[in-house]
């Protein structure tokens, strides 16, 4: 499963946001989107899966390979990160 927390309002969020629409529409993959600037339930969520990874957003998680990415990335790496090619 690939996950993206992100903030409303955070610029960077915004940034990826055209690469993580076009590595969905590429690849055939799905991201399931959690905003954790105003959703408390969200953000515990990310606690959980980022600790010690990441402390902000932008943050991907791949569940299958425990890849992430934290803060803005280039297509390449998001890319990368969502079809499991850069395992941790």
């Amino acid at each position: 499963m690939l996950l993206e927390f992100y903030g409303r309002e955070c610029p960077h969020c915004f940034a990826i946001k055209p690469s993580l629409e076009k590595v969905q529409k590429d690849e055939g993959v799905e991201i399931k989107s959690y905003e954790v600037w105003h959703d408390e339930k969200n953000e515990k969520m990310m606690e959980g899966y980022a600790k010690d990874r990441c402390e902000g957003v932008p943050f991907l998680f791949n569940t299958e390979t425990e890849d992430y990415v934290c803060g803005e990335e280039d297509y390449k790496r998001i890319k990368e990160w969502a079809l499991g090619k850069n395992k941790k």
